[in-house]
C-alpha cells in the first residue's frame, strides 16, 4: 500500500475497530495506514495521568517525558531508617565482696614456730604480772601465748598457757647488757667531768622484766671516731716536734703552733707526750680512743 504507514512486524492483531479500513492484516503483519494522531495524544495523556497518580503515592520523585515515553526515578530525600527502641535502661551497681581477713599480726615475725613457750620473746606472750614481788627475788607468772603463735612444752606438746620464771625487777633496772640504747655523737667523751646524754633504751627480746620495755636513760658519752691511742702516742714521741700528733688527732691549730715553734723548743713536745700517755688529750671530735 502506498503512502506513509506503520508496520508492526510479528503482530497478528489489529488495534481495534475504531481504525476501520485503515488497519489491514495480511498474514502475520499489521499495516497501519494513516494512523490517527489523536489516538497517540490520548494515550500519552492517560499515561501522564497514571504517572502523576503513581508519583503521589510513591515516596521517590518521578519525572515523565511524554514525548520520548520514558521516565526516571530520583529520590528527593533519603528514606527514613527504622529506629529501634533500645528499651528501658538498667543500671547495675557492683557491690564488692567482703574480703576475708588474712592480715598477719606484726608480732608473729618475732615469734619462732614450734619452739618452747618459755623461750618466746615478750612480744609473743601475755603475762599476769604482780608488781608486789620482792626486788631481785625469783618469781613466777602465769602467761598465755598471743593469737597466731604456736609453741610447745618440754615434752613437745602444743600448749597455750604456761608458767614463766623470772627475776623481780623493772626493765630500767636491768644490767646494761640486757638492753640496747641509741648512741649519740653530739657529746664529748673526753672531758672533765665526763659528760652524759639522754637517750631511749629498749630491752632485748629474750629478756623478761616488769614495766615498759622502752624507757629513757642518761648514759655517759662513749663513742669513738676511729682514733688509736697507740698511734697518737707514737707520733707524739717521734714527730711531736713537728706537730704530727696534734694533726693526727684533728687539732690542726695546735699542730701549726708546734710546727712553727719547733715543738715549743721541745718543751711543748714533752708535755704532749705526757698528756697523750695518760689519755688527757684526745681526738678533737670528743670521741674515745680505740
Amino acid at each position: 500500500m502506498g503512502g506513509p504507514g506503520v508496520s508492526a512486524g510479528g503482530v497478528g492483531l489489529c488495534p481495534g475497530p475504531a481504525l476501520g479500513p485503515r488497519c489491514s492484516q495480511t498474514g502475520t503483519n499489521v499495516d497501519l495506514v494513516g494512523f490517527p494522531l489523536q489516538f497517540v495524544g490520548d494515550q500519552a495523556s492517560r499515561f501522564a495521568q497514571a504517572a502523576e497518580a503513581w508519583s503521589a503515592a510513591a515516596p521517590p520523585e518521578v519525572s515523565v517525558s511524554p514525548v520520548a515515553g520514558s521516565f526516571s526515578e530520583e529520590p528527593s530525600q533519603p528514606l527514613p531508617q527504622a529506629i529501634k527502641d533500645p528499651g528501658p535502661t538498667r543500671t547495675f551497681t557492683a557491690v564488692p565482696r567482703a574480703a576475708e581477713s588474712t592480715d598477719i599480726p606484726p608480732y608473729v615475725m618475732k615469734c619462732p614456730s614450734n619452739g618452747l613457750c618459755s623461750r618466746l620473746p615478750a612480744d609473743c606472750i601475755d603475762c599476769k604480772t604482780n608488781f608486789s614481788c620482792v626486788y631481785g627475788k625469783p618469781v613466777t607468772f602465769d602467761c598465755t601465748v598471743k593469737p597466731s603463735v604456736t609453741c610447745v612444752d618440754p615434752d613437745f606438746k602444743s600448749q597455750k598457757s604456761f608458767v614463766l620464771n623470772m627475776t623481780c625487777r623493772f626493765c630500767w633496772q636491768l644490767p646494761e647488757a640486757d638492753y640496747e640504747c641509741f648512741s649519740s655523737s653530739d657529746c664529748r667523751a673526753v672531758s672533765c667531768p665526763r659528760q652524759r646524754y639522754p637517750t631511749n633504751c629498749t630491752v632485748r627480746d629474750h629478756v623478761h622484766c616488769l614495766g615498759n620495755r622502752t624507757f629513757p636513760k642518761m648514759l655517759y658519752c662513749n663513742w669513738t671516731g676511729g682514733y688509736k691511742w697507740s698511734t697518737a702516742l707514737a707520733l707524739s714521741i717521734t714527730l711531736g716536734g713537728f706537730g704530727a700528733d696534734r694533726f693526727y688527732l684533728g687539732q690542726w691549730r695546735e699542730g701549726l703552733g708546734k710546727l712553727f715553734s719547733f715543738g715549743g723548743l721541745g718543751i711543748w713536745t714533752l708535755i704532749d707526750v705526757l698528756l697523750i700517755g695518760v689519755g688527757y688529750v684526745g681526738p678533737a671530735d670528743g670521741s674515745l680512743y680505740i
